[in-house]
């Protein structure tokens, strides 16, 4: 199987920090408001999830989330979750840190998509 998202190195540092200050974590990929679409960290359970909110994998055994409308665009691509230095304007956890995360896209080869897993 081909994972949908993955995460980098520096990335998963922070979220291991996160970890220690916040516990549990999970991710929902923003659809574009406030900061645009920008992946936000939340401690677990913190951001309501409904019918409307789709597991795409785990980053750093934390799951990840995106709504389904937006997946409908984005179900060609591999997300890649990083980090960067700067200063977001969302409610995730790392803004107070002086780093936003962001996510990275390619699209999948046609030999991938036969190997997907649909969420």
């Amino acid at each position: 199987m081909i994972a949908r998202v993955l995460v980098t190195d520096s990335a998963l540092k922070v979220i291991d920090s996160l970890r220690e200050t916040h516990g549990e974590l999970m991710f929902h990929q923003s659809g574009g408001c406030c900061d645009g679409s920008s992946p936000m960290c939340f401690p677990k359970g913190e951001l309501m999830l409904n019918e409307t909110d789709i597991l795409l994998g785990e980053v750093g055994n934390c799951e990840f989330y995106m709504s389904k409308d937006q997946f409908e665009y984005w179900k060609h691509t591999q997300l890649t979750l990083d980090v960067v230095t700067g200063r977001g304007s969302s409610f995730s956890l790392e803004i107070p840190l002086g780093l936003r995360f962001v996510t990275k896209s390619r699209i999948f080869k046609p030999e991938e998509m036969a190997m997907l897993q649909m969420p």
